[in-house]
């Protein structure tokens, strides 16, 4: 057992009883707008501009979400976060043997052109940003939703989202991953060149520690691992001849944000100083192009199911942090997500928590309001510090890819969270309602299901597909594809003309299958 008098952040950072001046390091760094941006990336953050309050949302059929979707544009919403099925992640049509028990579960299924118009019904993507959180599959998914705008008349210069596209962070932390990593990278890289030319607008990646955080690893190895693979995409389109001053304007990351609520604000003002530096050495020169633009959504992991309603207070805090931290977009989580996906209420309940935030807290009145402070200003260095010296290991065996082909960030991952489970088992952590202050409770909290009736209309739909369209030149085309994939030209264009002639997301995804192999 740890003496009661020592404390330490979740990082295992030690933390005194008291903070003065002399625990300072060095001056305080810069203004908000300046570079390194610790301070934040706006000279006067939310005075000028909210963050995007998004409010993550799939499942069942594409009708269904749609209709999820309108409801929170009338709540207030200003952007849509799309959740997708396990079988349309892992390059599954709905129809397909392992798709069975997992359609329409985790997210919304996807299988066509003709899915993705019925999610965005009454939608004009012209005025809406949209973020989609798939990854194996991105591109497919990014053609689709191309399409869809074509189709609407829309000006493509100006659609604005962000598609997750992080492959990295699937080999280390969640799996959703089809190909080996190379194959993988190759594709990463032809959509940050063909976006360039068609959709400029768009942010080509949103580099992810929320899922290395879901997986348990602490706040240092959240931001250590998420920007070393950053750098490894930055280095890949290097290679590949692209202007490092236009991709880094189009990057974004996606963090988590836990209960601790000082070690994460510092966190997210260390990745931004961090992010800053690496870019400033692998050759930006344009400031906008430093700059580390964040989404952020509260800790899925931390929500728990004994005492549901307890959430709401955490995803208060866990708010709190991303927004004092200087996110630019959130999405809180539903308080009875530990049970099921969120209800309508749940939801709501969620996005009111963001926006009693940014109106009634005070907190957006001033940019970087905690600057200054004796232990923030310390603990943004020594996270900092920790976290440069664990991407400092990760360089010195060659980067992102080999630190994960060689198991390293995976095993670190591991090791946090068996040492965090142990810290709740022998009460040195305490999780409010499950190792303390518990009650017998009876559950009264509504539980939204999804009925496995789902599989059979997408795959009545998928039949009807493919009764009506070309097939010939479906053909064509898939053979065009594997032409494309095995000399290294672009495959997006090709895979644009595929969807828009009625391929569907499986086809796509087994033609690439047959070119690159599955990784194992």
């Amino acid at each position: 057992m740890s003496d009661a008098n020592t404390r330490s952040t979740d990082s295992g950072i030690p933390i005194k009883p008291v903070y003065d001046a002399t625990d300072l390091p060095g001056t305080v760094t810069g203004k908000p707008g300046q570079f390194p941006f610790t301070r934040g990336i706006q000279p006067d953050m939310y005075r000028g501009k909210l963050w995007t309050m998004r409010q993550y949302a799939g499942f069942s059929t594409a009708e269904e979400s749609n209709k999820r979707y309108h409801y929170l544009l009338s709540q207030g919403v200003s952007g849509l976060s799309v959740a997708f099925d396990l079988p349309t992640q892992i390059g599954y049509d709905s129809d397909h043997p392992l798709s069975e028990g997992e359609v329409g579960k985790t997210g919304v299924a996807i299988d066509s052109i003709g899915d993705m118009a019925l999610l965005f019904k009454g939608i004009k993507l012209e005025e809406v940003s949209t973020s989609m959180t798939i990854n194996a599959t991105g591109y497919i998914l990014l053609a689709f939703y191309t399409a869809l705008a074509k189709q609407q008349g829309a000006d493509l210069s100006k659609i604005n989202g962000t598609i997750q596209n992080d492959i990295l962070k699937e080999y280390a932390a969640r799996g959703t991953y089809i190909y080996p990593p190379k194959p993988s990278m190759r594709i990463i890289t032809d959509i940050f060149e063909w976006c360039s030319h068609e959709l400029p607008k768009w942010n080509t990646i949103s580099i992810s520690g929320y899922h290395i955080r879901e997986a348990g690893s602490t706040a240092v190895q959240e931001i250590a691992f998420t920007l070393s693979n950053g750098k490894a995409y930055v280095q890949a389109a290097l290679q590949k001849g692209l202007d490092i001053n236009v991709l880094g304007k189009r990057l974004s990351f996606f963090f988590n944000a836990h209960n601790n609520l000082f070690e994460e604000v510092a966190k997210f003002r260390a990745a931004r100083t961090l992010w800053a530096g690496i870019m400033k050495e692998l050759g930006a020169t344009d400031p906008k192009a430093m700059m580390l633009r964040f989404h952020t959504q509260t800790g899925g992991s931390t929500l728990t199911a004994q005492q549901a309603h307890n959430n709401i207070t955490r995803v208060t805090l866990q708010s709190l942090a991303a927004v004092l931290g200087g996110t630019q977009s959130l999405h809180t989580n539903g308080y009875d997500e530990a049970l099921s996906l969120p209800t309508e209420e749940a939801a709501r309940i969620a996005l009111r928590t963001q926006q009693i935030v940014a109106y009634e807290s005070g907190v957006t009145d001033t940019a970087d309001p905690l600057a200054g402070s004796y232990f923030i200003e310390a603990l943004t260095h020594e996270v900092e510090t920790a976290a440069r010296q664990l991407m400092d290991k990760i360089d010195a065996m060659g980067g992102s890819v080999t630190a994960i082909e060689e198991g390293f960030i995976q095993d670190e991952i591991a090791r946090s969270a068996y040492e965090y489970q142990q810290q709740i088992e022998r009460n040195e952590k305490i999780i409010v309602g499950v190792n303390k202050f518990q009650q017998e409770e009876v559950n009264k909290i509504p539980i939204f299901r999804v009925d496995d009736s789902i599989r059979q209309v997408q795959s009545d739909r998928l039949t009807r597909l493919r009764q009506e369209r070309d097939q010939k030149r479906c053909n064509q085309l898939l053979a065009q594809l594997t032409e494309k994939a095995g000399s290294g030209e672009n495959i997006m264009p090709v895979v644009l003309a595929a969807v828009e002639n009625k391929c569907t997301l499986g086809e796509i995804s087994d033609t690439l299958r047959a070119v690159f192999g599955e990784y194992k």
